[in-house]
């Protein structure tokens, strides 16, 4: 499987300046794999960093057939369309992918090791949207590790809940605390190689899913650190409360996009004052003292928009509103979050 000797093509059709490349702009940022190409043809020739804002000198090309002068081994959808589902102007760039040798790392509901069957000694189709055997419902177990256990949660999907998540866990084993991060997410278990796929489990497992997950990656650490997903404000969104169910978190970050007034995409539905989503979110996961005293810790902001004169304002008001810690993890390291919960 994936490691870090694997050489990464990643395909971003129409994902770089699109709203849907979230998956591999995070694999990007995040994985210690080598990436050797970037493939999305609208951007083809252009600079990966200046349009990412990710500090990576690997090209975009136009196709896969570009990318294999750049000699990869393995090929990773980065791309995340609504409904997870593999675009069919894609199915060829994967069969010629595949064709040529390169193993796939898959995080679309659209499985495709049952579709290409017979491939060379070597090669492998890693399809991470898959539900694990062996499920229970949630009981309430998580609350027995020693650990502090972490959830992101958020005023809206992708957000930057994985990120914030992600940084605080790189800021904990930067300061030698023994720390886990739990993915939840495809783009998450890509990077760290496991974790659970919450959107490819039956709701009535979800719970007990997260809570398997935690149990088992959060022995004998101080810190586990859950990737949210979702939000509680998002009329689409099953994800949290099975994440709050299971992962039982002994506190709360809450990631805002700075600015944002209404969920995006849906302008009709207002996202309340952030002091009235803590209490939301402060209300849900102590569950009227049923599952103890839990407390949003700090504020995560995304700033990704703002210079940095204007991000570092945005962060004085916000922590300021809400009377609690608050920083960009992505933009600033993930430490001032960790102070608050370490």
């Amino acid at each position: 499987m994936l490691t870090a000797k694997n050489r990464v093509a990643i395909l971003l059709e129409g994902g770089i300046k699109g709203d849907h490349g979230k998956t591999g702009l995070a694999f990007l940022r995040y994985s210690n794999t080598q990436m050797v190409a970037a493939i999305d043809r609208a951007c083809a020739g252009q600079s990966l960093a200046e349009l990412t804002k990710i500090e990576h000198d690997i090209p975009i090309v136009a196709d896969v057939q570009a990318a294999l002068a750049y000699k990869p081994d393995a090929l990773l959808i980065g791309i995340a369309p609504s409904g997870g589902q593999l675009p069919g102007e894609l199915q060829q760039e994967v069969e010629i992918a595949i064709k040529e040798g390169l193993s796939i790392i898959n995080g679309l509901h659209t499985l495709l090791a049952p579709q290409f069957p017979d491939l060379i000694p070597g090669q492998w189709i890693w399809d991470i949207r898959q539900e694990p055997l062996g499920l229970t419902i949630g009981q309430g177990k998580a609350k027995s590790l020693a650990a502090q256990r972490i959830l992101t949660v958020g005023t809206d999907m992708a957000i930057g809940k994985m990120s914030t998540s992600l940084e605080i866990y790189r800021a904990a084993l930067r300061q030698g605390i023994k720390a886990q991060f739990v993915a939840t997410g495809q783009a998450g278990i890509a990077i760290a190689g496991q974790g659970i796929a919450l959107d490819a489990v039956r709701v009535d497992f979800a719970a007990g899913a997260v809570e398997k997950t935690v149990i088992e990656l959060g022995k004998d650490q101080d810190l586990v650190i859950i990737e949210g997903q979702g939000s509680l404000l998002h009329p689409g969104s099953t994800a949290t409360l099975p994440l709050i169910r299971g992962s039982q978190p002994t506190g709360l970050i809450l990631v805002h996009r700075a600015g944002a007034k209404h969920i995006r995409d849906l302008p009709d539905i207002m996202i309340p004052p952030l002091p009235e989503v803590i209490k939301l979110y402060e209300t849900v996961a102590s569950a009227g003292g049923t599952f103890g005293d839990v407390k949003v810790k700090a504020i995560a902001l995304n700033t990704f928009d703002m210079d940095t004169i204007t991000a570092q304002e945005a962060i004085k008001f916000t922590s300021k509103l809400t009377g609690l810690p608050c920083s960009d993890a992505v933009r600033f390291g993930g430490e001032t979050l960790l102070s608050v919960i370490s």
